[in-house]
């Protein structure tokens, strides 16, 4: 029996240089959402061949009110604070319901 998961897919077009600051930065918001929050099943920070200065979060919370929950917590806050000045764009976050596993 399938289990529902709540997926949010964001994408960020980094600036030139700024990557291992971003990198950083987003690797202190995964490490806490996973520690911190029970609703977070998986939380993977991406940088795809081909694509610059490009990362994607692949995350996957229990339900959609795991993620409002995300979205109150401090290492979110920090993070929100560090990326602004390290990108040149956060592209529209996309929502999904896993289907597999």
């Amino acid at each position: 029996m399938r289990i529902p998961a709540f997926v949010v897919i964001a994408e960020f077009q980094v600036k030139p240089g700024k990557l291992p600051a971003f990198l950083e930065a987003a690797r202190d918001d995964a490490k806490h959402s996973l520690a911190d929050e029970p609703g977070c099943r998986q939380f993977d920070v991406i940088c795809p061949e081909g694509a610059g200065d490009t990362v994607v979060f692949y995350e996957v919370y229990d339900s959609r009110a795991a993620f409002d929950a995300h979205l109150e917590t401090p290492h979110l806050e920090r993070f929100r604070q560090a990326f602004p000045p390290l990108i040149i764009e956060e592209r529209p976050v996309r929502f999904a319901e896993r289907q597999h596993p």
